[in-house]
Order: structure tokens, then sequence, then C-alpha cells
């Protein structure tokens, strides 16, 4: 079984050589969403997430909505581990896939089978396990004879198609994403949407944040409203689709 719990979760970014900058501070807060305050220190913070508390369970498929700067992106990332709450706490149970990235780790220099390896290590693949999968990766690419030129000599089109094939190797128990994944041209992006619907629907709990309400509507179960890092609203996808997004 696969949770996730947030308790009074906080994240905090202090921001250095701010204070007394009265002006800078209010065009920080309206840029960010986020809020400003000080830290014990005296220093000047952006609260990026303020007092989250939620339960997420097998099964759930959650669409993370608000504007830019209400705190979706911090909210993955802690999700995904990169950020530690400031204060709170946050546990999570099950393996934690992220797509958030899909090209974080490419070495352009190296080829596109070393990228494998690569890539697929940040992902907690082992060697033995990307050997085992190299053929398929390197199949639904379609890179070919490409697949061992350095990535620099590839298209915007190939270097994404190698990052997909890699990133979605992988069927977490917790499946993290910042709005759908369209890549390639018509023929790979059928292949990739036909891929990317089967890793949701293996995964035990969803979480995605986007702008579409046609995509959480179809994808979700269950949708969190974020607005300056709080909650606003969570609960039915249907309800608070229609609430956030208008009739």
């Amino acid at each position: 079984m696969a949770s996730v719990e947030f308790k009074d979760v906080c994240v905090d970014f202090p921001i250095y050589n701010a204070n007394g900058r009265s002006l800078k501070k209010r065009l920080m807060q309206v840029a960010t969403g986020g809020q400003l305050g000080s830290d014990p220190q005296g220093r000047v913070i952006v609260r990026a997430i303020d007092h989250l508390s939620f339960t997420l369970k097998d099964g759930d498929r959650v669409g993370l909505l608000g504007h830019n700067g209400a705190g979706k992106s911090t909210l993955l990332r802690l999700l995904s581990g990169a950020y530690e709450p400031s204060s709170g706490t946050a546990v999570s149970r099950g393996e934690v896939g992220s797509l958030i990235d899909i090209s974080l780790g490419i070495d352009v220099e190296a080829t596109g089978r070393d990228n494998i390896f690569l890539r697929g290590g940040l992902l907690g693949r082992t060697r033995a396990e990307i050997s085992e999968k190299l053929d398929e990766i390197i199949e639904f690419s379609e890179l070919g004879d490409f697949v061992d030129m350095p990535v620099r000599t590839y298209s915007s089109g190939m270097h994404l198609r190698l990052a997909f094939a890699v990133s979605t190797i992988v069927r977490p128990e917790i499946l993290l994403m910042d709005e759908w994944l369209s890549v390639g041209d018509e023929a790979f992006k059928h292949k990739a949407e036909s891929r990317l619907s089967e890793m949701v629907q293996a995964t035990n709990i969803l979480v995605i944040a986007s702008h579409s309400k046609s995509m959480i509507m179809k994808s979700c179960n269950r949708a969190i409203w974020l607005e300056h890092g709080k909650i606003l609203m969570d609960g039915n996808v249907e309800e608070i689709c229609s609430r956030y997004f208008g009739k």
C-alpha cells in the first residue's frame, strides 16, 4: 500500500540581502504568490507552503489547481523528496516516481546509450535493471543508430524522445507530474500518450499539476486547490473544477 501524509507542513525560502528594500519585497510578494515574513535570525523569507495538512491513499488521482506561484511546483518537489519541510512532517510510503523534469541529468556530450544509464541511475535503477530494459528503451525512442551518437547532435525532438523513453521505464507506486507530457511528432505522440496512460493506470497514487480542466477531469478523482501556499479546497474533482474554472 502507498500513502502520503502531510501534517502542518511549511516551506520557507530565505531571501538574503533583502532587508530595507520595501519596494523589492512587495514586488517579490506579487511575483511569487508566497507570503513574506522573517525567520528567528531576522532574514526575510518567502513562505511557499503554509501549514499544509492532507492524506493521500491508494486509488487517489489528485489534480493540483492554482495560479502560477500558488505552490503547486513546490508541493510536487516536496512529494518527490527534492525539498524538505521547514516545519511540520511529510511522510511518503511507497516508491515515488517523478516526470517533472524528464531531461534532468542528460549529458549532451555523452551518447544516447550512455545517457540511458545516466538518467536511469538518477531514477534509482541499477545498471543491471537498465541493461535489461536497454533494447526496449532504444526501440521505443526510435533513435536507431543515433543512440551511439552524442546527444548534442540530436534534434530537440530526438532529445525528448530519448528522455521520455528512459523516464517512463519505471512503474512507481506514487507518480508525480507537472502537466501531461506531450513529446515528438504525431506518430510518437500517440505512443507516448499510450505509455503515460499505462503508467497512470498502474500507479497507486497520481498527483498532477495542470491548468487544463479537461485533463484534470479525465485523469483525476480528487482535486486540491492551492492559493498562496495554502489549501483553499480539497475534495471531489467535479465540484472543485466547476468552482475553479467556472461552469
